[in-house]
């Protein structure tokens, strides 16, 4: 029996040496394996509570960010775990169980969290919300479906509640299997409580640093607070937004004055999946994709268009796209759920509903992704929403993506834009063969070819890669994103070269940049934007925003932030004409 199990069989003396009420005995252990093998038995129980001893420090220490596991990080002292020990030390035996079963849990909720926001950094480079992003381990789920299919979405999903579940009671068995130990030999753990304080106080006065992290630790209960502050924070911005939302400038204007520069013209807002900076400058991607742009550019001249480009930055990367749907077209900085709630349901007025307020455009809305009810859209001002369902494809989806982007423009064209006798439109067209996991892509085929789509099954079948193969290798995984940027960028250039007019304007940009396995450590948050337009007098209106000739902006065109654009566009295409941005 080692010294936790004595634990069990003495009384407890209290810091005054007063004795304790012996806690619960068990009965003795029967006679066999532990008293033939007495070696075996006690180096069984010291690993056992070596195990429990590492288990602890490890959820104490461990980082709640994975590119930030490094070996110094393994090597603090944890003030949480002097703490709590010492408080273990000092309670009555029934009191001190309630409590180390209690710590235990809490433990298990910690590492819940540090899971969660190790995943919420690498897609999207910020910690998990607390209140507002469980409906968000929905897209987690569906993105397991696309990679392990149905079935192992529903494997993985259980498999990680029954680890949540076993870490969780591991730790509540750690945590008591250590106070026994530490009761059963209270001298020693108090001196060694008292050595271990006045080193992490030491380290701390003196600022001791291992490979530039701190030796003494405080990360846990930090990061405790900053949760608790985080979830006040949110409750004091949504009264900040609300005024924010309240102070719009053009939410008195007439109808008839806005979007003048514009009557007319067919306008289409189109937003293209992830197409974020890295997809430009990076030298993997970005040659490529540079030649891809190039060759489009001279396509749209050889049509009679021209354009511009510059740079938006997202208030998010990695996902949560309607986020960065909702910044461009409110002029609002929507970066998180509550503010996207409390934007659909106020007043404030949004560029598609802007539109459809001056009578002189219908407005449609090309939503492929939305697979059920969207009764924000009504918000948005669209006066008909055209979903999955509505968009008539029959063909197999590609991954997240519900069907290829050239058939979602075709689409358009037959059931809006290629109607004869209709008056002019403002069609926002979300874009989705470029979302995460970017295999299998689609191929262009001859218009002729598509159909209903269910040419698509064969074509699935006969060349898409499988997503678990592409993402066992970083390279591959970004090799096909830019694949699938240079799909969306081509389907919907050639849609435009052949569709167009002398009175379509067309403004496509990306919501967003992907996640941090295309993008690497701290990436922007850029994405491009470009305007074309065969009249020259659109492009005139916003000669001096200093945008790129082109497709592809240039390192330095300008940068402003998404929720910029609704007044710089308003502005320039307003009864003025070409305001100053």
């Amino acid at each position: 029996m080692d010294a936790a199990d004595a634990a069990d069989h003495t009384s407890d003396t209290d810091a005054t040496g007063t004795a304790e009420p012996a806690e619960t005995a068990e009965p003795p252990a029967p006679h066999g394996r532990r008293e033939r093998r007495p070696g075996l038995a006690r180096a069984l129980a010291r690993t056992v509570t070596g195990l429990a001893v590492v288990l602890v420090l490890f959820v104490l220490i461990v980082p709640n960010d994975i590119t930030k596991f490094e070996p110094a990080r393994f090597v603090r002292i944890p003030a949480e775990g002097i703490l709590g020990a010492g408080l273990l030390l000092l309670l009555p035996p029934r009191t001190r169980k309630v409590m180390a079963v209690a710590l235990g849990m809490g433990l298990g909720l910690l590492t819940l969290l540090k899971l969660l926001d190790m995943g919420f950094y690498w897609t999207l480079d910020r910690p998990f919300d607390l209140v507002l992003d469980w409906i968000l381990l929905d897209d987690a789920q569906s993105f397991m479906k696309d990679l392990a299919g149905e079935g192992g979405a529903l494997a993985a999903t259980i498999g990680l509640i029954v680890l949540v579940a076993a870490l969780v009671v591991l730790l509540v068995l750690s945590v008591l299997r250590l106070t026994r130990l530490m009761v059963s030999n209270r001298h020693t753990t108090g001196r060694t409580l008292i050595v271990l304080g006045t080193a992490w106080i030491t380290c701390s006065t003196l600022t001791l640093e291992f490979s530039g992290v701190p030796v003494a630790s405080h990360s846990a209960a930090t990061l405790v607070e900053n949760r608790v502050e985080a979830v006040r924070s949110g409750l004091r911005d949504g009264k900040a937004f609300q005024k924010q939302a309240d102070d719009d400038a053009f939410a008195d204007v007439p109808p008839d004055q806005l979007l003048t520069g514009l009557r007319g013209k067919d306008v289409l807002i189109t937003f293209i999946e992830s197409y974020g900076r890295s997809a430009i400058d990076d030298p993997q991607m970005g040659e490529p994709l540079g030649r891809t742009l190039e060759q489009k550019t001279k396509e749209l001249t050889d049509a009679g268009y021209a354009s511009r480009s510059g740079w938006l930055r997202s208030p998010i990367t990695g996902a949560g796209s309607w986020l960065g749907h909702s910044t461009f077209l409110s002029g609002l900085w929507i970066k998180n759920e509550q503010r996207y709630r409390n934007l659909v349901s106020g007043d404030r007025l949004t560029l598609t509903e802007a539109f459809r307020r001056t009578g002189a455009w219908r407005t449609v809305g090309i939503v492929p992704g939305t697979q059920m009810a969207w009764p924000e859209g009504k918000y948005f001002g669209l006066d008909h929403i055209y979903d999955s369902d509505e968009l008539g494809y029959k063909g197999p989806k590609f991954s997240w993506s519900t069907m290829p982007d050239q058939y979602t423009l075709k689409a358009f064209e037959e059931l809006e834009h290629g109607k004869e006798g209709r008056g002019p439109m403002m069609a926002e067209i979300i874009l989705t063969s470029s979302h995460n996991p970017w295999a299998p892509i689609p191929k262009t085929i001859p218009e002729d070819r598509i159909g209903d789509g269910s040419v698509y099954h064969s074509l699935q079948k006969k060349e898409g890669k499988d997503p678990a193969e592409v993402w066992k290798d970083p390279a591959n995984v970004r090799d096909e994103y830019r694949k699938s940027i240079e799909y969306s960028v081509t389907s919907l250039v050639d849609y435009v070269a052949k569709y167009g007019s002398k009175d379509t304007v067309l403004i496509f940009l990306g919501d967003h940049q992907p996640n941090k396995t295309v993008t690497g450590e701290n990436p922007n948050y850029d994405v491009p934007v470009s305007i074309v337009a065969q009249d020259p007098k659109v492009l005139d209106k916003i000669s001096d925003w200093g945008w790129t000739d082109g497709l592809k902006p240039a390192d330095n065109a300008p940068e402003w932030r998404m929720d910029k654009f609704r007044d710089r566009f308003m502005t320039a295409f307003g009864p003025q004409g070409g305001g100053t941005p």
